[in-house]
Formats: C-alpha cells, sequence, structure tokens
C-alpha cells in the first residue's frame, strides 16, 4: 500500500508503527453552525481510509475532534443570548446526525477541546520550560517558532520568508510577540467569552494546541497518519508538528494526508456568491449516499467540482449499483444449486476484486475502485440470471456488497413509505386485475406514473419505484 505523503511530497510505502495497527487522527469541524459539504469532503474520504484499513485486516483507532470553543462559537452565542456550551452542543449534535447519514462511522474516540484543556495548560507548561514557548506581559503565551529549525517542513515554507511576511502583517494585539511568526498557545480572556484558570492568566487555548494535545493522550506521541484538508496544512497542522516534536521529543506523524478543495460550479464555495451550501440542504434535494458517491467519484487529492449535473450522474449511477444487487437478491431468493454451475466463473469476479484492491492501494484511488465495482456490476447483469445457481449469485452479490461497503455505500434500498392514496391506487388496481378489468388497471397504472411512481409486475407480487 502506497501513501502520498504531504511532507516528503511524494508516495510512499505505508508502513505502521506497530504492525496491524493504525493510529490516525483527523481534524474534526468547529461547531457553530450546521456542517457545509466542504467539511463533507474530508469526513468522507478518511472514513474511507479508515474502512479500507480494516478491509485490509488492520485495527484502526481513529480519532477525530470537535473544536467547541472558538471566536466563530463565541459569536453566534452572543447573538442567540446564550452561552458557548449550548451553541457547541446544538451543532455537534447536527453534526452527528449529517455524518450518519453520510454513512460515516462513528470515530473511536471524538475528543472536545473544553474537556481537554489540562492537557492543554501541561503541554504549554513544558513548551516554556524547555525554552520553545514565553508569556508576554498580558498573559497571552507563544510558541518560539525560531527554536524550531525544521518549522515550515510540512508546508515547505521557508521560515525566513514567513518571518519577513508576517512583519508585513503585524496586528493590533500582537505587539508581546518576540517574533511576527510566532504563534498564541494560550490568550487572556475577554468580556463574554468562556475562560479558564491557568497559570499565567485566566483565559482559553489558541487553536492549534488542542489537536496536538488530544492526539497525545488518544494515540500517543508517535501516530501514523494525521490528516485533514488541504487548507489545514499551513499553519494549523505546520504548528501542530512544532508544538508535538518540541513537546513529546520525536516525530509526530509519519504520514500526512491532505484533501483537495471542494468547488461549486468551478467557483470558490463562498456565502458571499451565494454558492454555498451545507450538507443538511443537500439532504433536502438528495439521498446523502448520492453526495458521499459523489465525493468518492474522484481521487481524494484532486480539486472536486460540485454541481447539479455531477449529483445527477452520480444519482444515476449510485442507481445502477444498488438496482443490480437488488436484482441479485431476488435472483438469489429463488436460485438452487449450492454449487457452481460449469460454466460459471470466479475468476473474472476475483479478477475485478483485485482492480479494486489495486487501485486502492494506490493512495486510495476511489474513482479507479468505483470504477473496477461498475465493471462487477455489468459482469453480474450479462452473467447472473434465472438459471444461475444460489452459489453464483451469492458470490457475485457478496463481493459488489463487500466493495460498496468499503465506500460506505449502502447496498439496501431505502423502504419509501407511501401515502394512504398511492397505497389505495395500486390496491383498486390489483383487484381490477383480478376483476379482468385491463382497462381500468392501466388507467391507474398511468396516474401512477403521472405521479412519478413507477409499477413493476414480477413473479414475488407488485413492485415500485420513484422516477
Amino acid at each position: 500500500m502506497k501513501i502520498y505523503n504531504t511532507l516528503s511530497r511524494q508516495k510512499e510505502e505505508f508502513i505502521p508503527l506497530e504492525p496491524g495497527k493504525v493510529k490516525m487522527y483527523v481534524c474534526g469541524p468547529t461547531v457553530y453552525n450546521y456542517i457545509h459539504i466542504g467539511n463533507a469532503r474530508p469526513m468522507i474520504v478518511f472514513d474511507t481510509v479508515r474502512r479500507y484499513f480494516e478491509y485490509k485486516g488492520y485495527d484502526v483507532n481513529f480519532v477525530s475532534n470537535f473544536t467547541d470553543v472558538d471566536d466563530k462559537i463565541i459569536k453566534k452565542a452572543n447573538e442567540e443570548g446564550v452561552d458557548a456550551d449550548t451553541i457547541s452542543k446544538r451543532y455537534i449534535a447536527e453534526c452527528k446526525k449529517d455524518m450518519e447519514g453520510m454513512n460515516v462511522e462513528p470515530a473511536t474516540t471524538s475528543p472536545l477541546a473544553t474537556e481537554e484543556i489540562d492537557g492543554m495548560v501541561e503541554m504549554i507548561e513544558t513548551l516554556i520550560e524547555s525554552g520553545h514557548a514565553y508569556k508576554a506581559e498580558d498573559g497571552t503565551v507563544y510558541f518560539r517558532t525560531g527554536s524550531f529549525p525544521q518549522y515550515g517542513k510540512l508546508s515547505h515554507k521557508n521560515l525566513e520568508d514567513l518571518q519577513s511576511g508576517f512583519r508585513e502583517l503585524k496586528v493590533t494585539g500582537e505587539e508581546g510577540k518576540e517574533d511576527p511568526s510566532d504563534f498564541v498557545l494560550w490568550k487572556p480572556k475577554k468580556e463574554g467569552e468562556p475562560y479558564w484558570e491557568s497559570p499565567w492568566c485566566q483565559g482559553r487555548p489558541g487553536w492549534h494546541i488542542e489537536c496536538s494535545v488530544m492526539s497525545k493522550k488518544y494515540l500517543g506521541d508517535q501516530i501514523d497518519i494525521h490528516a485533514g484538508g488541504e487548507d489545514l496544512i499551513f499553519p494549523h497542522h505546520e504548528n501542530e508538528i512544532a508544538q508535538s516534536e518540541c513537546a513529546n521529543g520525536k516525530e509526530f506523524a509519519r504520514y500526512w494526508m491532505h484533501n483537495g478543495f471542494l468547488n461549486i460550479d468551478n467557483k470558490k464555495m463562498s456565502k458571499s456568491l451565494g454558492n454555498f451550501f451545507t450538507v443538511r440542504e443537500i439532504s433536502e434535494k438528495y439521498d446523502l449516499q448520492v453526495l458521499r458517491f459523489f465525493m468518492l467519484s474522484a481521487h481524494y487529492r484532486s480539486p472536486l467540482n460540485f454541481s447539479a449535473d455531477l449529483m445527477e450522474a452520480s444519482k444515476n449511477g449510485l442507481e445502477r449499483i444498488l438496482t443490480a444487487v437488488e436484482k441479485l437478491r431476488d435472483l438469489e431468493a429463488r436460485a438452487e444449486g449450492e454449487n457452481f454451475a460449469a460454466e460459471e466463473n470466479k475468476e473474472p469476479v476475483q479478477a475485478l476484486v483485485e482492480k479494486f484492491e489495486a487501485a486502492m492501494d494506490d493512495d486510495f484511488n476511489t474513482a479507479d475502485g468505483i470504477s473496477a465495482i461498475f465493471e462487477l456490476v455489468k459482469l453480474s447483469n450479462s452473467t447472473a440470471g434465472p438459471d444461475s445457481s444460489k452459489a453464483y449469485v451469492a458470490y457475485l452479490k457478496h463481493t459488489i456488497e463487500k466493495l460498496c461497503d468499503v465506500m460506505g455505500i449502502i447496498t439496501e434500498k431505502k423502504e419509501e413509505v407511501l401515502d394512504s392514496q398511492v397505497e389505495e391506487m395500486i390496491a383498486r388496481r390489483q383487484q381490477a386485475r383480478k376483476d379482468k378489468n385491463f382497462a381500468l388497471a392501466d388507467e391507474i397504472r398511468g396516474q401512477l406514473l403521472d405521479m412519478g411512481i413507477v409499477l413493476e409486475d414480477t413473479r414475488e407480487g407488485v413492485k415500485w419505484k420513484r422516477v
């Protein structure tokens, strides 16, 4: 298995710190509103990475946090006249609903920043004692970037250039910095903000320190994979490396993975442009399985363009897979023969499984992995029929289901609830057919079609679907 490592800018063979185990940390959302589809991409991508590791037999310890103290949360709380805790708890619950809709598995641990303050204070104390951090007169604690010669190694930025740029951007309130490129570990409280006690002042942590502390607590000083969106490379992940390696005295993460940006109709997503969509808004138009399928239709490191046309294409592609699995289930229920028939062959199926695995082993190429699933669907449609053995049909079904599960695709179609009017119409049509009143039966069928409901008469009874 090879992973593209942002740190080295090349694909590297994956060798875990501990055989058979993967320690993985993914930066989670700041919970001040419903998550948007940009938040959804890393959730879906790295959930799929986790699922593939598990498919390959690894024991994965997957940690993803919620940032539940932040300027945006405080601003939202002040606007609503409630405390920050009310806002963060509300939107953590809403985020979990959206994650469930996208079939994103719960993390092994989902720590909250506000519950890890003691650990943050402890790490900051360690950094001060070792000369990597210092306290300003107002109680702010800064990390001394000049004390870490490797600063910039993830983003491949030169510290001298960064320092020069930061000097031009120096803002009010940062007078206590020794150097403009130093960053905040702890900051004093402001009026109306939540705060905690510390040796330096009443205040709250900077954003970067929380992930270093939570990763250390739940995964240890060293981890296999640290992941998140491309926008986190600098400064967030760069600062995490500096803090963690200075505090712990060893390499922080072996592999750094970052997903590409998501654009909307070839433009950057922005509220000002009116092209900003939450996952909840998308769920009103599409099943969130369609959103997941869309997100995995491109390689995770590639920029991804979101549009109505591409979502429709994803909806149709997903429907092809689900219809094929449903057909196999129906065939399996009727088929006989526990052994493969002479003309039934496992080898083409296994070859496509190997093609799927080769794609996923090559830096989790989900686009090519989905192509292999489509080839399995095509093979299934052309080789499985009423005369197939139960063993062959079950083998095809199980194989497609197994690979879809890696992608987080739920292969069982959701049962839709028909309103009473439609149920009554289907019942009347059935009675008309029994009475040999085929004109009335056809008339009702046409009425249902006008309502967007297609009926299919099968040996097992009437089946229907929306169009």
